[in-house]
């Protein structure tokens, strides 16, 4: 076979693309690939032809079919590692996220506020009004003993604790879905 001419190339081509295409095929299992190996393998054995003669033709291409499939195979593992380290990064971020997300608890994100407006909220309510209500709601005295303290009846008590949950539960009004928890505003 001659190939000093410029039909050469096509010669080469129609002589051993289809083989040359299934065998690349049978490694890299991606015809586009194959198609890509194969016409760059093409390409470079007839470049060495009219460099110098080549005889015979079908053990060169093979190593050069060969080599190219191999920097695909290569390039591809090097691909894939580097997708499987960013799809397991992305993960444990993701794990990372979303157990710090399950392990926030609003009421310790917002409990500074929340008692600062409790506080300022006990500081505005009558003198008489806020002492029942720390006497009963922190100190756990029990209604009667605070009557007998403030020489009120028990139903006065009740007022002035009524009273301090009302106005708590106003200037709490935006926290209350996460303060469900606190008692004292029962």
């Amino acid at each position: 076979m001659s190939f000093d001419s410029v039909n050469s190339f096509n010669e080469i081509y129609n002589s051993f693309y289809r083989k040359s295409f299934l065998y690349v095929k049978s490694y890299v299992h991606d015809d586009m690939a194959a198609e890509d190996i194969v016409s760059e393998s093409l390409i470079k054995l007839w470049q060495q032809m009219k460099q110098q003669p080549i005889n015979p033709i079908p053990p060169y291409l093979f190593v050069i079919l060969k080599n190219r499939s191999l920097d695909y195979l290569k390039h591809q593992s090097i691909i894939r590692s580097v997708h499987l380290n960013l799809a397991e990064t992305l993960t444990r971020e993701i794990e990372i996220r979303t157990t710090s997300l399950e392990m926030s608890d609003p009421i310790d994100i917002f409990s500074t506020e929340v008692s600062q407006i409790i506080e300022s909220t006990l500081d505005a309510l009558p003198q008489k009004t806020r002492e029942i209500f720390k006497l009963s709601k922190f100190g756990n005295k029990p209604h009667k003993e605070i009557a007998e303290l403030y020489q009120i009846s028990v139903k006065g008590v009740d007022y002035h604790i009524m009273l301090s949950v009302k106005e708590l539960r106003s200037a709490l009004k935006d926290y209350l879905p996460l303060l469900g928890t606190l008692t004292f505003l029962n």
